[in-house]
């Protein structure tokens, strides 16, 4: 359960590498001595890397196997998750950006991203629902994304999985606001960490400390969707009704 200041006193990392879910593990160990960490990923040299720093914070860390796109492994994943005890607060933190040219035209490219940002979720989702049913609390972080609001033809197929992902996961708030059970989604817009090395600089864009800290603030506040930063918010409001022949013409 959550403690007296509302942080969590368990909190997992699907995607335990993410700059963004690190962010906000670095963020609750500092508020909640003694948090209790999972890091589901798989086994690198920055999942190592991950846990020492927050075991450094004084947190409990394990380490646990997570491999997307093996989806009989899932079960087990979760399960191993959950071997200590309830969990908080989880975090869905884990997706592939790819190159957007090679992804419509190439189609095992496709298939890895359909599978790693939208199949995977919603069946990790639903396993990590059962749980936080049973148990009758927690929350789920979903990091999605403003790409998933309106499909560009910039990077459409990426585009199309955080589409899916986006209203997986509210429809899943919905679902399991009933039984005690939050899920915020959090889209943010371009987030200037390793999954975007290497790319230009958007408008608005922001760190994953940003987002980070505005998580925790929306997990605070119970809410259900926020975007990052919050301006993000109008932006994607007007591009949304922006007529599709001249959508198509915008630099974007």
């Amino acid at each position: 359960m959550m403690n007296a200041l509302g942080a969590p006193q368990s909190l997992l990392l699907l995607g335990g590498t993410s700059d963004i879910a690190v962010a906000v593990a670095r963020r609750y160990a500092r508020q909640s001595p003694g948090l209790r960490v999972v890091l589901a990923a798989r086994p690198t040299e920055r999942r190592t890397a991950a846990a020492a720093e927050l075991g450094a914070l004084g947190a409990q860390v394990s380490e646990v196997d997570l491999d997307a796109r093996d989806h009989g492994t899932h079960a087990a994943t979760i399960d191993a998750a959950f071997a200590g005890g309830d969990v908080d607060v989880a975090v869905l933190a884990f997706g592939l950006l790819g190159d957007p040219e090679q992804a419509w035209q190439d189609p095992e490219t496709a298939l890895e991203l359909a599978e790693v940002n939208f199949a995977a979720p919603v069946h990790l989702g639903v396993l990590l629902a059962n749980k936080l049913r049973a148990q009758a609390h927690g929350t789920i972080v979903a990091l999605s994304s403003v790409a998933g609001e309106r499909v560009r033809r910039s990077n459409f197929v990426y585009g199309a999985t955080k589409a899916g992902f986006d209203g997986f996961f509210l429809g899943l708030g919905e679902a399991l606001a009933e039984h005690g059970v939050r899920v915020l989604v959090v889209r943010p817009g371009f987030v200037r960490s390793k999954m975007t090395e290497g790319l230009d600089k958007a408008p608005l864009s922001v760190t994953p400390d940003e987002v980070a800290e505005a998580t925790i603030a929306a997990v605070t506040a119970k809410k259900e969707l926020i975007w990052v930063p919050n301006p993000m918010r109008f932006v994607m409001s007007g591009l949304r009704h922006v007529p599709r022949p001249l959508f198509r013409k915008l630099p974007i």
